[in-house]
C-alpha cells in the first residue's frame, strides 16, 4: 500500500511537472517510475506525451510502439495507441512505418474491418496498389453491401491501371445505394480528371446527370471537362444549363469556369466569363482574375474561341 502511494504520489508530481511545462524534469521523474514499474501503462502513456511535447518525436514512438504491443496482445483490441501511432506516421508522412504498424495489426486482428481498411488505405499512400486492391476486395467480400467499400476497391483499382475493375466498383456501389449513385460516379468521374482521364470523366459525368440532371455541379464540372479538351463553346453551353437550374449561384458559376478557362490558357474567353459573372452580381470576387485574364490575353498565342454569350 505504501508503495502504491508513492507511485501515485510521483505520478502526480510528474503530473504537476507538465503543467508547469517543466517537460525535461517530468520526464526524468516518470522514467524513474517507468524503470521501477515498466507494466504501468498510465506511466507509459505519460512518456509518450511528454517526449512528444518536448520535441522528441522518435522516443515517443517508441513508448506508443509499447503500448501498441500490449493492446495487440488483449482478446478486445482498443486500438488507441494504434491510432496514435497511425496519425502520427500519417502527419510525418512515414509511410513505410505506416504499412508496417498497420500490416502488424491486421496479423494479429485479421477480421478487424476498421485495422483492414486502414490497412488498404496505407497501400494505397505507399503506392502498392495492387495489395490495396486485394485488401478492398477482401473488406467488399466481408461486408458485401457496404458501399464505401466498393468506392476504395475502386480507387485502388484505378492506381494500379485497372480502368474496368474501377468503373464496375464505383456502379456497384450504386446499385447498393440507388439513390446516391449518381454521387459515386460524380466521386468516380473526379478520380479520372485528376488522372487527366477526361474521355472516362465525361462519360462518367454525362452519366450523374443522366440521374440527376438538375444538379448544376454536374454541369460546372462536365464544362470543365471540356475546357480541358479545348472544347470551350461546349464549356460555356454546360455552364450555362448550371446557371438555369441555380440561378442564385450563377455568379459562382461563371467565376468558376473563368478560372478554369485561365488553367488552359483561353484568357479572351476566361474574360468574357469574369465579366458575365459580374453582370449577375457585382460583387463576385474576380475582379483581379478579371485584370490577370485581360493582360495575359494579349501575351497568349491562342486564339479566341468564339462562344454564345450566357
Amino acid at each position: 500500500m505504501i508503495q502504491e502511494n508513492n507511485i501515485t504520489e510521483k505520478i502526480d508530481r510528474a503530473d504537476e511537472l507538465i503543467k508547469h511545462g517543466q517537460l525535461i524534469e517530468a520526464i526524468a521523474c516518470l522514467q524513474e517510475i517507468h524503470d521501477l514499474h515498466p507494466n504501468d501503462e498510465s506511466v507509459v502513456l505519460r512518456l509518450a506525451w511528454a517526449y512528444w511535447d518536448n520535441g522528441n518525436k522518435q522516443r515517443s514512438v517508441e513508448y506508443w510502439k509499447i503500448l501498441l504491443d500490449r493492446e495487440l496482445q488483449r482478446k478486445v483490441f482498443t486500438g488507441f495507441a494504434y491510432d496514435e501511432l497511425v496519425r502520427i506516421y500519417k502527419q510525418e508522412e512515414q509511410i513505410e512505418s505506416l504499412v508496417a504498424i498497420c500490416e502488424k495489426a491486421a496479423r494479429v486482428q485479421p477480421e478487424d474491418i476498421g485495422l483492414l481498411k486502414e490497412l488498404g488505405t496505407a497501400y494505397l499512400l505507399a503506392g502498392q496498389s495492387d495489395k490495396s486492391c486485394e485488401t478492398f476486395k477482401t473488406l467488399t467480400s466481408m461486408e458485401p453491401d457496404n458501399p464505401a467499400f466498393y468506392c476504395l476497391l475502386g480507387e485502388a483499382c484505378l492506381a494500379a491501371g485497372k480502368n474496368q475493375e474501377f468503373e464496375n466498383a464505383y456502379r456497384h456501389a450504386g446499385m447498393i445505394d440507388p439513390d446516391e449513385a449518381d454521387r459515386y460516379l460524380f466521386q468516380a468521374a473526379g478520380l479520372c480528371i485528376k488522372k487527366d482521364l477526361f474521355k472516362e470523366a465525361k462519360e462518367l459525368l454525362l452519366n450523374c446527370l443522366e440521374l440527376s440532371p438538375s444538379n448544376s455541379l454536374y454541369y460546372c464540372s462536365l464544362g470543365d471537362v471540356l475546357v480541358a479538351t479545348n472544347n470551350v463553346p461546349g464549356a460555356f453551353a454546360e455552364y450555362e444549363k448550371a446557371c438555369v437550374y441555380n440561378p442564385p449561384h450563377a455568379a459562382a458559376y461563371l467565376n468558376r469556369l473563368g478560372i478554369s478557362l485561365m488553367r488552359a490558357e483561353y484568357f479572351d474567353n476566361a474574360v468574357k466569363a469574369f465579366e458575365s459573372a459580374l453582370s449577375f452580381d457585382a460583387s463576385t470576387p474576380c475582379l483581379q482574375h478579371l485584370e490577370e485574364a485581360r493582360q495575359a490575353s494579349g501575351r497568349c498565342k491562342k486564339h479566341p474561341v468564339e462562344t454564345e454569350n450566357i
